[in-house]
């Protein structure tokens, strides 16, 4: 953990994915599981298409796999919770039913040594552990795994290349994820990600045009660009060009929707907000992390702004974006946080009133400054002033989502309802959530839907020729 904290001037080298195996999962089924953020989905499909390469085929079913992958997630501390609780069903599955099923591990939790000298000293029965530096290495040691009949453990400390060209299994073959940036040099002290996936490492903004405009050949109706802090793209690889820029080219290929995830606002430029604004093609959604109302909390969290510099900014999205959506991200509960900071926090909730909010009570993760920082809230009241917070931020969610009854708005479909399925479901231009009666010709569609009824988390709607 003290060598992935290091940063150096060492030159990021652009490579192309070059592994080439015989086709030694022939006749074999693959699972994978995903936890965490839409970086790790984004992973999983490259895991998927690396495992498809060499003749794995993919089951629904872990009772049926040959080979389980977790992609984990080291945000929070449930996430660590279900990886091993999970553990222990496909031990059992692999002491009864299948002793030859092989278990892997990649994501964020394998870059934590904790969770290596656990898995090392309780978990022996896991094959494999893949680091989030070494991903496109992946089969080479599944391959020395079922050679050697040894656990495989490669997890570097240090940023690995860029790999360009690794394969990729879609879920969706009408919304893309596109990497535009990896890793972070933000150093929020609660945060693992900074620790678990390296420094910044922009690629070129030749490889992502030529992704886009390959995309949008391919029939694909929206991409998203993805990045542990996707406003800094750039920033370590040009001296003129930044995702402002980017957003531009790629607006400029005609890809009917653009969106981005996810941003610090200390990168959020002004310069941004202008083509935002200026471009039909890129979705007018934004989720701006506050983490916390109280200029105190945040010094102590080291996010790098004010509260009045958050305002801001939010205030000229809200102006300059026609029909936007904000959400947000906020930890409560973080040592030092007094009752007055937390009132300070629901005061900018309640000038703010954001379209939907990912609330979380702070819990500490190893080996970051937080966890060395002296407990001052107690878990009741912890989880008091998450209930608190979560009422509010519903009211405005509900507020916000009210306002589109009766309106027609462009939704792109994307699959049956979860609700119902005999309807679709598929997401507004500003990202809300519309059921909406319709047939499922619709799917992979952006048509128009009037919307009939609002909720807190997602509408109602009827689609309209």
């Amino acid at each position: 953990m003290i060598d992935a904290k290091k940063r150096n001037n060492n030159k990021i080298n652009y490579v192309k994915y070059n592994v080439s195996l015989d086709k030694f999962g022939d006749g074999k089924k693959f699972f994978v599981r995903t936890y965490g953020c839409q970086m790790n989905e984004h992973d999983s499909e490259k895991i998927k298409g690396m495992l498809k390469s060499v003749g794995y085929v993919e089951c629904n079913s872990v009772e049926t796999a040959d080979i389980v992958i977790l992609n984990t997630c080291a945000i929070r501390e449930n996430a660590h919770d279900k990886v091993f609780g999970f553990l222990g069903v496909l031990k059992h599955i692999k002491d009864t039913t299948n002793p030859n099923l092989l278990i892997g591990i990649c994501g964020c939790m394998s870059q934590e040594k904790v969770v290596i000298d656990e898995i090392m000293n309780k978990y022996k029965y896991v094959d494999f552990v893949c680091g989030t530096h070494n991903l496109d290495n992946l089969l080479n040691i599944i391959k020395d795994k079922i050679d050697s009949n040894t656990q495989q453990i490669e997890v570097l400390s240090y940023e690995g290349d860029v790999v360009e060209g690794v394969p990729v299994v879609r879920d969706s073959i009408y919304s893309a994820w596109v990497d535009i940036q990896y890793g972070c040099d933000k150093f929020c002290t609660y945060c693992i990600v900074p620790y678990t996936r390296g420094k910044q490492r922009s690629r070129t903004k030749e490889s992502i045009i030529d992704e886009v405009k390959k995309l949008k050949e391919d029939g694909y109706k929206e991409v998203t660009f993805l990045g542990q802090n996707v406003n800094a793209y750039g920033k370590d690889l040009y001296t003129d060009y930044n995702l402002a820029n980017l957003l531009k080219d790629a607006s400029d290929i005609g890809i009917e929707r653009i969106r981005f995830v996810t941003s610090h606002p200390w990168d959020f430029t002004e310069e941004m907000v202008d083509v935002i604004a200026s471009r039909d093609n890129i979705m007018p959604y934004i989720h701006l992390p506050l983490q916390s109302g109280s200029n105190k909390v945040l010094k102590l969290m080291n996010r790098r702004y004010t509260r009045e510099e958050y305002l801001k900014l939010y205030n000229s999205i809200r102006s300059k974006i026609k029909n936007s959506s904000v959400t947000t991200d906020i930890i409560v509960g973080f040592p030092g946080e007094t009752e007055e900071d937390f009132q300070e926090t629901l005061d900018l909730v309640n000038e703010c009133k954001f379209d939907g909010a990912f609330t979380f009570a702070f819990s500490k993760r190893e080996n970051t400054p937080a966890a060395l920082m002296k407990e001052t809230v107690s878990e009741e009241v912890k989880m008091d002033r998450l209930h608190r917070l979560n009422e509010v931020v519903n009211k405005y969610s509900n507020e916000r989502n009210k306002a589109y009854e009766g309106q027609i708005v462009k939704c792109l479909v994307i699959g049956p309802s979860d609700k119902d399925d005999s309807k679709v479901c598929g997401y507004t231009e500003n990202m809300k959530l519309v059921n909406i009666d319709g047939d499922k010709s619709l799917i992979g569609q952006i048509v128009n839907v009037k919307i009939t009824d609002a909720k807190s988390f997602s509408l109602d709607g009827v689609y309209v020729k």
